[in-house]
């Protein structure tokens, strides 16, 4: 059975953590935050147990959470396969992980990101084998979401590109291939020039989030509108996304408005703190407009 290390266990680590398990790998899960680990493993069960109800494991739900083992540091990073890197998206902390990363895991091991917006490349230069350093872009929440970009650095081998492309097929998942290494990738940049433009229209009072999420449900066939999709990513991430493509150049792509940044100050992050564009009961489920 292959080994893999998830570096990070909140919302996108957890759930890269569990569709590792159930698909059938060893998962090592590693967070400076015992109590973030812990919470990650309740959410991870409350989960499975979910899809167990619904007939939808291949395995009981207590078998595939006992593929998952909790980590103290990044020492196991010398025993597995695959590291895959989820921590927040703040380059300086990731640059450190890779860092230690390269040092302690063997050099054949494929190092990835979870990264959505940082190039590949920009983390592969603290690493001294950057042939085999690739981005992972998962889509959350990742039990749920089929998508998974797999991003090319400069560097980055043919071959551990190919490896990347199986591997997400065996989570079942649908891969992207993105074959060059750019700010944002591919989906994210798409969506941000559609969420640039819907900010600054709600924000000039010219529409209500609302009407614009019904608007690109129903005209434009999307499942969730670009206000919804932003309250559940967490407004706190997509401000750090958007001062990080204008930190990388592609600021053509964030909002001229500053709303978003407003709502953060004032705590309003979207769905994890009940109020974002929409309010949310504490089981988080969405309220009907006030």
């Amino acid at each position: 059975m292959e080994k893999i290390l998830v570096v990070g266990a909140g919302f996108m680590g957890s759930g890269i953590a569990q569709v590792s398990a159930h698909a059938g790998y060893q998962v090592h899960l590693v967070d400076i935050s015992a109590s973030i680990m812990e919470k990650a493993l309740r959410n991870i069960r409350w989960s499975m147990e979910k899809l167990e109800e619904k007939g939808l494991l291949n395995d009981p739900a207590e078998k595939v959470l006992g593929r998952i083992s909790l980590e103290e540091d990044l020492s196991c990073a010398s025993r597995v396969d695959w590291v895959i890197e989820a921590v927040l998206e703040e380059e300086e902390v990731k640059r450190r992980i890779f860092r230690e990363l390269d040092r302690v895991a063997p050099k054949e091991t494929p190092l990835a990101t979870n990264t959505s917006t940082i190039p590949v490349t920009r983390l592969a230069e603290n690493t001294s084998r950057p042939e085999r350093v690739l981005g992972l872009h998962f889509f959350g929440p990742v039990p749920l979401m089929g998508l998974v970009e797999v991003v090319k650095g400069e560097k980055t081998s043919q071959d551990v590109f190919a490896r990347g492309i199986a591997f997400v097929r065996s989570l079942g998942k649908i891969p992207v291939q993105v074959k060059r290494d750019i700010p944002g990738f591919v989906m994210n940049r798409i969506f941000s020039a559609a969420f640039r433009e819907a900010v600054d229209l709600v924000d000039q009072g010219i529409v209500t989030p609302e009407d614009v999420d019904v608007g690109m449900r129903l005209g434009y066939g999307w499942n969730a509108g670009p206000f919804e999709i932003a309250d559940n990513a967490g407004l706190d991430t997509v401000a750090r996304v958007g001062q990080t493509m204008k930190a990388l150049g592609a600021g053509h792509l964030a909002p001229g408005s500053d709303l978003i940044e407003r709502m953060v100050a004032k705590g309003h992050l979207g769905r994890k703190t009940r109020r974002g564009f929409y309010r949310y009961s504490p089981d988080g489920k969405r309220l009907p407009s006030a």
